[in-house]
């Protein structure tokens, strides 16, 4: 008989059932136990744990898991909290994820190719007060990042028209675009982009990258869309550069806390415009299915699909 898999999350107990039932659906031959409602025996025998921002504590308390699968595509916080000596842990990689976001890349680089911020304003002034049509030819669109958001988001920003360059750490090629990489590249990407979209993981490398230095190296008033996370971006750095015209408008769909406190700065900003979070939301149907055919191959194999590395992050 195999042994159970324990779902370890921090999600109320409601959401977490849902994932269960559909993790469920998925692997109909496999015994999927919530943690909490593990007995102690079973969370000894536990040999794989399927998780989603789960508590360090919950996690050690279950010392025979061989590996771990996240149900997250980002996993810095996962491995940040269970450290270096956590057992073996696979991210989400999942081309639906990829896709919806590439649409909110899209989606969010035509409001701001098209003006929509500054409509908003007319409207609030009862102004009518149309502005000249860019081409998006004319539109110069840096992606920081070019995992699978990255290439996917490039495809579509092409397919749009959008003359679209890339940077990455490491070099990569991708048909028809641009990529850069080193110091080098990055100074390029920041003078020639019109719009800046970050895509980079959270490591200490990146956290703090888009700072007053890097504000100061973007051609004067371009914009920039973070969907990566939000301690990528020095806050106070983004304000002082919104305020004083170097940068016209910035699109934030995380945080460095979330939800964003009311208190927060970036609520009342003119130049700021606030998502809660929703430019890449986790199918959990295709998640699960994802789940499921790494589980049976390792169950098959005893192969791990690909593993995240501890020391870079991701």
């Amino acid at each position: 008989m195999q042994k159970p898999l324990a779902l370890v999350t921090r999600m109320d107990a409601a959401t977490e059932t849902v994932w269960k039932e559909t993790l469920a659906d998925a692997l109909p031959e496999e015994t999927i136990l919530a943690f909490r409602d593990m007995s102690a025996e079973q969370r000894l025998e536990a040999e794989l744990a399927i998780v989603a921002n789960p508590d360090p504590a919950d996690v050690a308390n279950l010392p025979n898991i061989k590996w771990i699968h996240s149900l997250w595509a980002g996993v810095e916080r996962l491995v940040a909290e269970l450290g270096p000596s956590a057992a073996p842990i696979v991210r989400l990689v999942d081309p639906e994820l990829a896709r919806v976001m590439a649409e909110a890349v899209l989606a969010w680089t035509y409001y701001l190719h098209r003006d929509m911020p500054a409509y908003r304003v007319s409207q609030q002034k009862a102004e009518w007060a149309p502005r000249d049509y860019r081409h998006p030819r004319d539109v110069t669109v840096g992606l920081l990042g070019l995992g699978e958001l990255g290439k996917t988001a490039a495809d579509r920003l092409k397919g749009a028209g959008f003359n679209t360059i890339g940077w990455s750490r490491s070099p990569k090629t991708l048909d028809g675009i641009e990529t850069l990489s080193g110091e080098g590249g990055f100074e390029h990407l920041l003078d020639v982009s019109d719009i800046l979209v970050c895509l980079m993981p959270l490591t200490e490398e990146t956290r703090g990258m888009l700072n007053t230095h890097r504000f100061g190296q973007m051609k004067r008033g371009a914009a920039i869309i973070n969907f990566a996370r939000g301690p990528i971006i020095v806050d106070a750095d983004l304000i002082a550069a919104l305020d004083s015209g170097r940068l016209s408008h910035a699109v934030l769909d995380v945080f460095g806390e979330e939800p964003l406190p009311a208190p927060s700065a970036f609520w009342a900003h003119p130049s700021i415009t606030v998502l809660p979070h929703v430019s890449g939301p986790t199918d959990r149907f295709t998640a699960a299915g994802i789940v499921a055919a790494n589980i049976r191959q390792w169950r098959q194999t005893g192969k791990l699909p690909k593993t995240v590395d501890m020391k870079t992050g991701y």
